[in-house]
């Protein structure tokens, strides 16, 4: 069976995690066939050999590789820039920072492109999960969502909009409060699980999102309540590091040919 072409965007960790992956039999339906990197051309150019694809310096040279799916693991703006030029590609993305499709316009942008071209767009979960459990109960009743998301003060203190001295905190403390579209505006490059959350139940502008400092607390931590008429949930999922993030890249294409879709 002739193997499906995989591109990726982004020369980074995660998706180091997405070529290692296949390289240890766990894409075995896939070839790995160029990558697109950021300014750091040599990183991207290290990459490629490591991993024995082309290194491809624009979104036109990796999509003349025919990819059939390309992985997104960059950034908010790849995503922005390069969507449409992939579908139109005829190629299927799938994509890590979500947080591209809080702009309204975009998605239903994006959506129409995916229609006329025939593909799909597969969001990947990131660091949260229970899409299927969320999209169920949105469509069955409207529903109330909510997010907490803990942070480390540390990290807390580098975001624009927070006062240095969080990192002395000794209690827990709410450094953002509103939805989930006003959260991505003050950190476009931070809320991908949020994004992710609110487009799989009420929306962007319909979320709520609290974002908290915790003393001592280190990792990502992200606890979803939903309130519907007929379903209530509440998960909690708690990750050390980022590396969840690339994985779930690989469960998405996995789950995009497997034959049986979780």
């Amino acid at each position: 069976m002739e193997k499906l072409k995989l591109a990726l965007v982004g020369s980074g960790k995660l998706n180091e995690i997405v070529a290692g992956a296949l390289e240890n039999g766990l894409l075995a339906d896939y070839e790995l066939v160029g990558v697109l990197g950021g300014k750091n051309k040599q990183k991207t150019a290290d990459f490629a050999k490591r991993h024995q694809c082309q290194m491809c310096e624009t979104i036109e040279e990796l999509m003349a590789l025919k990819p059939d799916y390309t992985a997104e693991a960059a950034a908010v703006q790849a995503v922005v820039d390069y969507a449409e030029t992939i579908l139109k590609a005829g190629s299927n993305l799938v994509v890590l920072s979500i947080g591209a499709f809080a702009d309204e316009t975009f998605y239903e942008h994006i959506k129409e492109v995916a229609k006329k071209t025939n593909t799909r767009v597969h969001i990947a979960s990131g660091a949260v999960g229970g899409f299927d459990v969320l999209r169920t109960a949105s469509l069955m009743s409207s529903t109330k969502v909510s997010i907490v998301s803990d942070k480390d003060p540390e990290v807390a203190a580098k975001m624009d909009f927070v006062a240095d001295d969080i990192k002395e905190t000794k209690d827990v403390e709410t450094i953002f409060e509103g939805t989930t579209k006003g959260a991505i505006e003050k950190l476009p490059t931070q809320m991908n699980v949020a994004i992710a959350t609110a487009l799989a139940s009420a929306g962007p502008e319909e979320t709520a999102m609290e974002i908290q400092a915790v003393p001592g607390f280190k990792g990502d931590r992200y606890r979803i309540v939903l309130e519907g008429e007929e379903v209530q949930t509440d998960l909690t999922i708690f990750s050390r590091t980022s590396a969840i993030a690339g994985w779930s890249v690989v469960a998405a294409l996995q789950n995009a040919v497997g034959p049986f879709v979780f």
